[in-house]
């Protein structure tokens, strides 16, 4: 089994990508330091670093926020430091620095690092791994520790967390000593196996495996820990009043059976995520041909039955959970911005398994769409939700109260804006990945990045307007001639691409798994042409989507549409699209900071002033405008659907 990397630290020129990097770099890391510090006003208090001073005894007065608020602190230095690779700022470093100095005079002697518990309720370290959070915040600190060590070189905060992880290893494992419990919210597992990565400590890789196979045995250790938590306190835990886990079971932390003989995802969307991320990369790291084919039944499932078009996953309110197969509302969905996140960083692991093309596409999906709608376009405001029809009813609906028709500027539970940050700061680590003597290129983002492939160093650069137009271009740069094979991702909404090397037509006759393998010897200066055609495509759903038939979608690309008020005026249901009608798409610069805009002429179903009434509708005609779905709600206040009636 070839060991496949990732390709990290690629220079990003592109001009849709760079604009939101750019946007986190000057708006939004600020304005998330300034609501972690509550400095924002008319917004939730977050108290995250205030809690760090108390427990560093720097400070008064006692805990605030959930469980979880170190992880929005930990989420921030992560973010920062993607962000400092391509946005270099010293008084940023300082504050980072400064921060990470903080939490160490907050950790306790023997390591122990979450502010809850150190505040709150300090002789009950580990006594409720279901609902609390010990172990999920500690994941956040390890991946938030090796991204700054990665980016800057300075190892204070990875000190922390080794001191932090020698603890926990300590505490939990198959040993008869140590307690046989793992995470109620899966986190620790992933970020554990980037630890190893970045030092080669096996105890790390060694404590992932055992979070990961211990998750399900039976007796279910969550059981164990209630009945002991009852000695130890009266009152019940939040998780408790609210019925066990939303009546979901263990299901809800995927904890109702071992993990390598699970099929279908279940429970909580971002914690499923989570786990699966973990997996897939376990199974890359350790070459566990078990562990892999669990991965791929469980991505099956969910990209075949449980994922929206805009690969938003979670339908369900009550528990931010998954459902049964094609249970996919459109208003009354949850689509949490975190388990779209998640989504992508799971795509991104599948791909170190094995490069398929199945994984790229959702990764792309995910990136374009389902994500990037959980911020406005100037980074101050943010969903947790992520409608895919926003209509007047709503608002009196009891059932969908969670459903925001306007993005909100912070939240009481803030984990969706610093997950969304940290993502599209290190977007460019999901462009490449190689084997000693393959690149495989997955994601089409222009810019620059330099590797090692058959032991030559090379120059790879993007350059195109992606993902408005289809026409890219790869140059290759390298001193010496170098034999090496580049592997080309052929999108699967891409039905006639074309590519060329060096002016001459390639042929896309055998394609791998998507991939088109290009071996040769390559020279200085060689070009690398595609073209991927971007005409208006309707998409429709599998017929057992019930709220779906008739309708169809618009996607351009990658990009998936949707039709706003603010274009199409009020009561969008009434909208009708001809099959025969056709597309016209056209950029505008100045549009949402310039997008791709679809118009085509439709109909409107006329009101009528009865309830019900054996009349045929009549229909008026109407120009009918589509833009970008990520884009939506970035003008007045209105309605919003993706899918639209067809006759």
């Amino acid at each position: 089994m070839k060991i496949i990397k990732p390709v990290k630290h690629t220079i990003v020129e592109d001009h849709f990508w760079k604009k939101y990097k750019d946007i986190v770099a000057e708006e939004v890391i600020p304005y998330q330091w300034k609501a972690l510090n509550d400095e924002l006003p008319y917004t939730e208090p977050s108290h995250a670093i205030e809690n760090f001073r108390i427990a560093a005894g720097e400070s008064s007065g006692g805990y605030y926020g959930t469980v979880f608020q170190d992880s929005d602190v930990a989420k921030w230095l992560e973010t920062v430091s993607y962000s400092l690779r391509d946005h270099p700022d010293p008084l940023l470093e300082k504050q980072a620095d400064e921060l990470i100095a903080l939490i160490g005079r907050a950790q306790a002697e023997d390591g122990y690092l979450n502010t809850y518990y150190l505040l709150q309720e300090p002789d009950n370290r580990w006594t409720n791994l279901r609902d609390n959070h010990e172990l999920y915040c500690a994941g956040h600190f390890i991946e938030a520790a090796v991204a700054y060590y990665e980016t800057t070189g300075k190892s204070e905060l990875l000190d922390i967390v080794e001191k932090y992880a020698a603890l926990i290893d300590s505490v939990f494992g198959p040993e008869e000593e140590k307690l046989k419990g793992y995470p109620g919210h899966e986190e620790i597992e992933l970020a554990l196996a980037k630890l190893y990565e970045v030092t080669g400590k096996e105890p790390y890789l060694k404590l992932a495996r055992y979070f990961i196979d211990q998750r399900g045995q039976h007796p279910v250790y969550f059981v164990e820990e209630n009945e002991n938590r009852k000695q130890r306190v009266s009152a019940p835990t939040w998780n408790d009043e609210n019925h066990v886990n939303f009546g979901l079971g263990f299901e809800y932390q995927q904890a109702h059976q071992p993990v390598r003989e699970q099929t279908e995802a279940v429970g909580h969307a971002v914690r499923a995520m989570y786990l699966y991320t973990a997996m897939a990369d376990l199974a890359a790291k350790t070459g566990d041909p078990e562990l892999q084919k669990t991965c791929e039944l469980l991505w099956n499932d969910v990209t075949e039955h449980k994922m929206y078009i805009t690969a938003g996953i979670g339908s369900a309110v009550n528990g931010e959970a998954f459902t049964c197969n094609h249970d996919l509302p459109n208003d009354s969905m949850y689509c949490e911005t975190c388990a779209t996140v998640g989504l992508a960083f799971w795509a991104s692991r599948m791909l170190r398994l094995e490069p398929d093309r199945q994984y790229a596409d959702v990764l792309e999906r995910a990136l374009y769409n389902g994500t990037l709608s959980g911020m406005d376009l100037d980074g101050k405001r943010f969903f947790y939700v992520n409608p895919l029809e926003v209509n007047p009813y709503q608002k009196a609906r009891k059932d969908q109260e969670h459903v925001k028709t306007e993005r909100q500027k912070w939240f009481f539970c803030a984990c969706c804006p610093p997950n969304l940050a940290r993502m599209i700061a290190s977007v460019e680590d999901h462009v490449y990945s190689q084997t000693e003597d393959t690149l495989f290129a997955h994601l089409y983002i222009a810019g620059k990045m330099k590797t090692s492939l058959s032991g030559t160093e090379i120059e790879i650069s993007q350059a195109h307007q992606y993902p408005w137009d289809g026409s890219i271009e790869f140059g290759i740069h390298t001193k010496d001639a170098v034999k090496f094979n580049l592997a080309l991702r052929i999108p699967g909404w891409c039905k006639n691409a074309r590519v060329k090397i060096n002016g001459e037509e390639a042929s896309l006759e055998h394609l791998e798994k998507g991939y088109l393998y290009i071996h040769r010897t390559w020279n200085d200066d060689d070009i690398v042409s595609i073209e991927l055609p971007m005409p208006v495509e309707r998409l429709r759903s599998n017929p057992l989507v019930s709220m779906n038939q008739g309708q169809i979608a618009l996607q351009r690309g990658p990009i998936v549409y949707c039709v706003e008020e603010a274009d199409n005026g009020a009561n969008l249901a009434a909208l009708r699209l001809p099959q025969d009608s056709d597309m016209k798409a056209d950029y505008d610069e100045h549009l949402l900071n310039g997008i791709v805009k679809i118009t085509t002429e439709g109909y409107r179903v006329q009101p009528v002033a009865a309830l019900y009434t054996t009349d045929a509708p009549k229909l008026s005609p109407q120009t009918i405008t589509a833009i970008p779905y990520y884009a939506w709600c970035n003008r007045e206040k209105g309605e919003m659907r993706v899918w639209l009636h067809e006759i």
